[in-house]
Formats: C-alpha cells, sequence, structure tokens
C-alpha cells in the first residue's frame, strides 16, 4: 500500500512539472514576442525623433528665439 502512495506522488509530481515545462516555455515564447515588439516600437520613436528634429531644423528658429512684436 505504501508503494502505491509514493508511485501516485510520484506520478502527480511528473505532472506538475509537465505542466511547469509547459508555462514556461509559452511564457519564454510570450516574453520574447513582447522583446520584439520593444525593439520596433524603440525603433519607431527613434525614427519620430529624428524626422521631429528635421522638422524643427527646416522651420529655422525656434519661438523662444524670436524677438516679441513691436506693440510689446
Amino acid at each position: 500500500m505504501m508503494t502505491a502512495t509514493l508511485e501516485q506522488r510520484l506520478t502527480e509530481l511528473e505532472v506538475r512539472v509537465s505542466f511547469i515545462d509547459d508555462t514556461m516555455a509559452v511564457l519564454s515564447d510570450t516574453v520574447a514576442v513582447h522583446d520584439r515588439n520593444l525593439f520596433a516600437l524603440r525603433n519607431a520613436i527613434e525614427a519620430l525623433r529624428i524626422d521631429l528634429q528635421s522638422v524643427r531644423g527646416s522651420l529655422g528658429s525656434a519661438a523662444q528665439d524670436e524677438p516679441p512684436p513691436p506693440h510689446y
């Protein structure tokens, strides 16, 4: 009787480890997808930053650098 109980416990542990392995694989895949998305978002933000700098450069001086209108 003791052997059957030990065998059942061992089987239960094997099943749990199997589920844990599967969960770890799914989480690892999810982290990889999120990492790729984060990389793409960082690249997009950098491209937007470069575009914004070029637009600012093409507009000339900033509004803060301009003298106030004559009526001030």
